[in-house]
């Protein structure tokens, strides 16, 4: 097997994860807000809602208007999963983007424990190292804040490329952003959608299991 001259890392469940479930999480600020709902509920749907949801990816939006679509891709989701949850009319004013701020600091996050080791390793035997993620420009600064960024490369979201993976798209991208070409990179994730992107652009994949809380996607 050849060794590869560049990797292409997902980031949500393959560098980085949840420290508890969504549903704590939301059900957590909820409460500032004067929302009632159970964790478990919030867990019971979160999963299923997220996959049905639109790309978060937005080709023709750049700057501003970007980021305000990336706040509202969120905050349209949160609205659904509550509503499911049996919560009838609109949302608090602010909750949304209290969540969305939340879910930007390095609070929530964890970086699992063989992965700033094995980054160092990849990036002293040379090897050019791209995060590319079904996410929003948050991820740059989460990476900053975890004290991730200094070992990569590139960083590749979604929203801003204007395509998700399954869209061979992202890759793509992280592969010019490095200079390297399909067959001499991996890409490691830990979904279907991470290994339909992959094949679609010519590059090998290898998917990583990591335990998740509950409610995860």
């Amino acid at each position: 097997m050849t060794r590869p001259s560049g990797l292409l890392l997902d980031a949500m469940g393959t560098l980085i994860g949840l420290r508890q479930s969504v549903g704590e999480s939301y059900a957590a600020i909820a409460q500032d807000f004067g929302l009632e709902v159970a964790p478990e509920a919030i867990n019971g749907v979160f999963a299923g809602l997220f996959r049905q949801a639109p790309e978060l990816a937005f080709p023709t939006l750049s700057g501003e208007e970007l980021a305000q679509a990336e706040e509202q891709w969120w905050t349209d989701l949160v609205e659904q999963v509550f509503q499911a949850c049996g919560h009838d009319g609109p949302l608090p004013d602010g909750f949304g983007r209290t969540l969305f701020q939340h879910f930007a600091g390095a609070e929530p996050w964890l970086v699992y424990p063989d992965v700033a080791a094995n980054l160092q390793r990849w990036k002293q035997r040379g090897l050019k190292l791209a995060v590319v993620s079904n996410f929003d420009q948050r991820l740059l600064t989460l990476l900053d804040a975890l004290e991730l960024s200094p070992l990569l490369d590139a960083v590749v979201v979604s929203s801003v490329v204007g395509a998700a993976k399954p869209s061979p798209l992202p890759l793509q991208t992280a592969l010019e952003q490095l200079g390297l070409n399909a067959d001499q990179v991996w890409h490691i994730g830990d979904s279907p959608e991470d290994e339909a992107s992959a094949a679609a652009a010519g590059i090998r994949c290898l998917l990583i299991k990591r335990p998740k809380p509950n409610g995860t996607p």
